[in-house]
C-alpha cells in the first residue's frame, strides 16, 4: 500500500499549490489563532481555490466552538477535519464531515480504547506530547507506543522530516505520513525543496518495503 502524505499548515497560496505539484495527498490549514500556522477563512478560500482536482482539504480545529467550526465550512470546501484538542467523539461527529482525532502520544496512551471512542474516525493521527502545545512542535515521540495493530488508520505525525521520512514508513508502516515544520523555511511558509525532499522519501521508503 502507498503511504499517504498530507502537509499541515499552510499560509500561503503559491506554497499549497507547489505541494499540489509535488503530489501531496491533502493539505492542512489551521483554524486554531494560537498557531503561527493560523488562516482565516478569507485565506484559506484563496488556498482552496487555486488548487486543482484530487487534492484532499483538511481543516484542523483544537476544542472550538460549533458555531465556528460551523461557519468554515460553509465558506470553505473542507473534506475532512481534524481534531486536535480534547474533543470527545460526539463533538466530532456533529458536521456529517469525515474526521480524524489527535492523539498526543506519551507513556500510558491505550490506542485501542480510542479506537473505539472514535470508532467512526477516518484515522488516528498520532503526534508528539507537549505540555504546552497542540501540535506543530517539531518534537518526534517513541514509535515503540504505536501498537502493531489498530482498527483505525495510523497517520504518523510529530518531529517528521526528509531526513526519517523513510525510516518512519519502513517502521510504523502507517497509513499516512503528517508534516508540517519539517518542511518549511520559517513558521507558516514551506519549502519547496524541503517538500519535495520528504514526499521522494516516502515514495522510497515504500519502494523499499514492496
Amino acid at each position: 500500500m502507498r503511504t499517504r502524505v498530507k502537509i499541515c499548515g499552510f499560509t500561503r497560496v503559491e506554497d499549497a499549490v507547489c505541494a499540489a505539484q509535488l503530489g501531496v495527498d491533502a493539505i492542512g490549514l489551521v483554524f486554531y489563532p494560537p498557531s503561527p500556522r493560523n488562516v482565516d477563512i478569507e485565506q484559506a478560500v484563496k488556498i482552496v481555490s487555486a488548487l486543482p482536482a484530487f487534492v484532499s482539504i483538511v481543516a484542523l480545529f483544537v476544542d472550538e466552538q460549533e458555531s465556528r467550526i460551523r461557519e468554515v465550512l460553509e465558506q470553505v470546501p473542507i473534506d475532512c477535519l481534524q481534531f486536535h484538542g480534547d474533543e470527545p467523539g460526539e463533538d466530532c461527529r456533529l458536521y456529517s464531515k469525515r474526521y480524524m482525532k489527535a492523539v498526543r502520544m506519551q507513556d500510558g496512551i491505550d490506542i485501542a480504547d480510542l479506537a473505539l471512542q472514535y470508532h467512526d474516525a477516518a484515522g488516528l493521527l498520532l503526534d508528539a506530547y507537549h505540555p504546552g502545545a497542540k501540535g506543530g512542535t517539531g518534537s518526534r515521540f517513541d514509535w515503540d507506543l504505536i501498537p502493531e495493530q489498530c482498527a483505525l488508520p495510523i497517520i504518523l505525525a510529530g518531529g517528521l522530516d526528509q531526513g526519517n521520512a523513510r525510516q518512519a514508513v519502513q517502521t510504523v508502516r502507517p497509513y499516512a505520513l503528517d508534516v508540517s515544520s519539517g518542511v518549511e523555511a520559517e513558521k507558516g511558509v514551506k519549502d519547496a525543496l524541503k517538500m519535495a525532499a520528504f514526499i521522494r522519501e516516502v515514495n522510497e521508503g515504500d519502494r523499499i518495503i514492496i
